[in-house]
Order: structure tokens, then C-alpha cells, then sequence
């Protein structure tokens, strides 16, 4: 997990005058020399999306909020992973059976009916499975 001392260096590195903000323009040569060609217009679009306060600059506040939006799209990522781990079958559902089978693996014996159960309180729309939307619900 990055701390906000961590988050203060990255923004002190992209704020190359030093006003406490980050335009386009610097965020566009300090990304360049750390990805390849970041274009100006790329760079813009980025502020203007990121940009909290309407000023076309982009605060340490911004930069956190784009540091933990990566860091939800890792958790997105983990998160099917684990969902195919129980999708048994990549049939893009986890059934009864597929979560007795890895609830098995994991040390917990479950029975086809307790599994149906455990399904049922996620299942939101009646199908009798999990489908990849009521798992992330389910891990929450």
C-alpha cells in the first residue's frame, strides 16, 4: 500500500516549478521521460479529466485519487481472477457445485445444499448462480 509521503514525492518529482500544481505540460515531460512520448494533448486531457478544482492544474489531492484508481483496477483484476479460480468450467458462472468443489480445496466441506444457500443470499437476479457482478458483491 503506497502512504501519502510516497504520493508526496511522486507529485513533488511531476511539479517541475514547484507551485504545487502539475500542468499538462509538465505532466507530459516528466511522463515522457518515464514512459516514452506523452503528448501534450494526452497530457491535457488527462488534467482536464483528473481535475478537481477547475483551475487546468492538477493537485496532490488528483494525483492520490489517479493513484488509488490503479489500485482499484488491481483489486478488479485480483478479483477475477478469483472468480475464475471458482468458475469451474468457464462458463462465466460459479454453480452449487463449483463452490463446494473449491470451498473442498480450501479446507471447508460444504454440502451441494449449504452451497445453494450461500449462493442464493448473492444471487440477485433468481439464476440460481453467481455471475461475476454478485461475486465482486459477495467479496465485499
Amino acid at each position: 500500500m503506497v502512504n501519502a509521503r510516497e504520493f508526496e514525492v511522486v507529485f513533488r518529482h511531476l511539479d517541475e516549478n514547484g507551485d504545487g500544481k502539475v500542468s499538462p505540460s509538465e505532466l507530459s515531460r516528466r511522463l515522457g521521460l518515464i514512459a516514452g512520448e506523452f503528448l501534450v494533448k494526452e497530457a491535457e486531457l488527462a488534467v482536464e479529466s483528473l481535475d478537481s478544482d477547475g483551475d487546468g492544474l492538477l493537485g496532490l489531492e488528483d494525483l492520490v485519487r489517479l493513484m488509488e484508481a490503479g489500485g482499484e483496477e488491481e483489486k478488479l483484476h485480483d478479483l477475477r481472477e478469483a472468480f475464475r479460480l471458482y468458475d469451474m468450467d468457464n462458463c462465466g458462472f460459479i454453480r452449487a457445485k463449483d463452490l463446494k468443489t473449491m470451498l473442498g480445496r480450501l479446507g471447508e466441506s460444504r454440502s451441494i445444499d449449504e452451497c445453494e444457500v450461500m449462493i442464493n443470499k448473492f444471487d440477485l437476479n433468481g439464476d440460481g448462480v453467481l455471475s461475476f457482478e454478485e461475486f465482486m458483491i459477495m467479496m465485499k
